[in-house]
């Protein structure tokens, strides 16, 4: 038992992982990997003193569907989260404007009161807040006059609960060049309404010229082993050239990664029903892909969530994936994947897997513009 201790992780990880397989018990790996420092990462830009673990926490869905979860569960997950991160470094927890049905705002609500009720946890989380979206719809509004209102409208709703870190433009606006959109931006960091610069759904040559106005902190793009395109590795590798962390949201797919969610789970409002990759056709064939991982993460004694979450991290010392749940015990598991690493042979073969197989249907639904901004 102790020379266990004088392996490093990764070693001391695959050991255990034989071992877990050998007993056909992935219990085994899962509480060893709970038992390791979570790995961190250092923001870019004006945040790069800034020390987060490797794996995010997002709120969205905690709201963003036709019954919100419960407060207390989904503070018991955030907790989770920050406790997993330990003492050393910050969770990154995502919100948005727009997070909500009725009222959009419901996520900043749920945020607000989770800090009201928790203030000590409020130094040890960083908040990143998507906005910008025109106050009628989700159309981009990149304006002056709109960025301001959006800003004050989340600043309302937090009410001096939580400091918002870092600002977002939920898409990049096509009408206004993306340089005077980050200098609006910044002259609101002097007037000290947040205190960092985010990017969303933007291109690799969006981020150079934004970068260039003002130091971006994170960029938030889509990835998964099912949203992994030349764009997506185009700002992954502009990021790390400009020292800017990339945050990658939907690393399980909007659930579908984790080889437990199916559509008929769904509640029949629930706008992910709406996707193209929800569509029997496309899930048949995408299908493909989640049994090639899922005997990976088999043999690996770990589970289809955190293989998806650990290919992510993978692609990157700068690449921070942001899985979501409200489930206390799926929160640790998520947030533990973080310590999983992949063997050469283990990321040969989901190459290979993606490359021969592919993806069938979009990202999101017929309608959604402003992708890769």
């Amino acid at each position: 038992m102790y020379k266990y201790l004088e392996l490093t992780s990764s070693t001391c990880y695959r050991t255990l992982s034989t071992l877990a397989l050998k007993c056909n018990h992935k219990v085994i790996a899962r509480v060893f990997l709970s038992t390791l420092s979570m790995k961190t990462i250092n923001l870019g830009g004006s945040a790069s003193n800034i020390k987060v673990g490797k794996v995010g926490h997002g709120l969205m869905m905690a709201t963003w569907k036709p019954v919100p979860t419960p407060d207390e569960q989904v503070f018991e997950a955030v907790k989770a989260a920050i406790n997993e991160v330990g003492p050393d470094a910050k969770i990154f927890l995502n919100s948005g404007e727009f997070y909500g049905m009725n009222p959009g705002t419901a996520n900043l609500s749920l945020v607000n009161r989770f800090f009201t009720k928790y203030p000590e946890y409020a130094d040890k989380a960083f908040l990143s807040v998507k906005g910008g979206v025109g106050p009628t719809g989700h159309s981009p509004d990149s304006s002056e006059e709109n960025l301001r209102r959006s800003v004050d409208n989340i600043n309302a709703h937090l009410g001096g609960a939580k400091k918002m870190d870092l600002f977002e433009c939920a898409r990049v606006d096509p009408n206004i060049p993306i340089e005077e959109i980050v200098a609006t931006l910044a002259k609101l960091v002097k007037e000290g309404k947040f205190d960092h610069i985010g990017l969303s759904e933007c291109s690799a040559e969006t981020l150079r010229r934004a970068h260039k106005v003002h130091p971006i902190a994170a960029v938030e793009i889509e990835i998964s082993l099912w949203s992994y395109e030349e764009e997506t590795k185009k700002v992954i590798a502009t990021a790390e050239e400009l020292g800017v962390a990339v945050v990658g949201y939907s690393p399980l797919g909007r659930g579908l990664l984790t080889g437990k969610l199916k559509p008929d789970d769904l509640d029949k409002g629930d706008w992910r029903l709406r996707l193209d990759r929800f569509k029997e056709e496309n899930l048949k064939h995408n299908q493909q892909i989640l049994d090639v991982t899922s005997g990976i993460a088999e043999r690996k004694g770990i589970s289809n969530a955190q293989l998806s979450i650990a290919w992510v991290s993978s692609l990157g010392p700068h690449v921070m994936p942001l899985p979501g749940s409200s489930n206390v015990e799926r929160t640790k598991e998520n947030l533990n994947a973080a310590s999983i690493e992949l063997t050469p042979q283990e990321s040969a073969e989901i190459h290979q897997a993606l490359e021969s197989i592919g993806v069938k249907g979009g990202r999101y639904f017929p309608g959604i513009t402003n992708l890769w901004g």
